[in-house]
């Protein structure tokens, strides 16, 4: 980091060494290293990742999520069809394109809030084949098959988890070969597959309207 860099980050009244570590993630680290909370734009009741497992920055991920009473509140105690998207949505296209562009910005999430809105584009075929409880963990693996000019496109899966299973130590040694194979146990349930997830950071001022 160049001292002019320095100087401006810590002009913003952020903490340095936040800072710092953060960026020294992006440029040499992955997705594992960072709490969804560091990465993401949504508020806690809305956020749904909590963690991240394994992470090739330009191919793919794999994250994880537990539905809890709030989300399955009024709807017979299962975790809507519609969630598991926006779960997929949250874990692919907006957590995989927000660290490639700090990467490409050499800025933080924060920066990023200031100057764009992540937006869904589009959404291809959703196949589901099982449902989700509150209790339950899932994982989305996610297969990014388009990424330019701030869009981001991934296919994937989402997986119920077999109950006791360490997702960190069972993903230690996974691959790209084995992401686009879709290459796990069968003790996981395949959930849903989706197709063509389409996001894209938009510039915030095209979201504000002239009078």
């Amino acid at each position: 980091m160049t001292e002019e860099q320095r100087n401006a980050y810590l002009a913003e009244g952020m903490p340095e060494e936040e800072r710092l570590s953060f960026l020294k993630i992006v440029h040499e680290g992955n997705l594992t290293e960072v709490k969804p909370s560091q990465l993401l734009l949504h508020g806690p009741t809305k956020r749904l990742v909590d963690a991240y497992h394994w992470h090739s920055p330009n191919k793919g991920v794999v994250a994880s999520y537990s539905p809890n009473a709030r989300d399955v509140e009024d709807h017979f105690g299962i975790f809507r069809g519609v969630d598991q998207v926006e779960a997929f949505a949250q874990a692919t296209i907006v957590s995989c394109a927000t660290f490639l562009e700090c990467r490409k910005q050499n800025c933080t999430p924060d920066q990023l809030k200031d100057k764009f809105i992540p937006a869904f584009i589009s959404i291809g075929n959703v196949n589901f084949h099982y449902y989700l409880e509150q209790g339950d963990t899932f994982i989305c693996l996610g297969n990014i098959t388009f990424y330019k000019w701030r869009q981001m496109v991934c296919d994937g899966r989402i997986y119920k988890v077999p109950p006791g299973l360490n997702l960190d130590e069972y993903f230690k040694d996974f691959t790209e070969e084995r992401l686009l194979k879709y290459d796990i146990s069968k003790d996981f349930k395949l959930i849903a597959d989706l197709f063509d997830i389409t996001g894209r950071a938009i510039l915030i001022e095209q979201f504000k309207k002239t009078e």
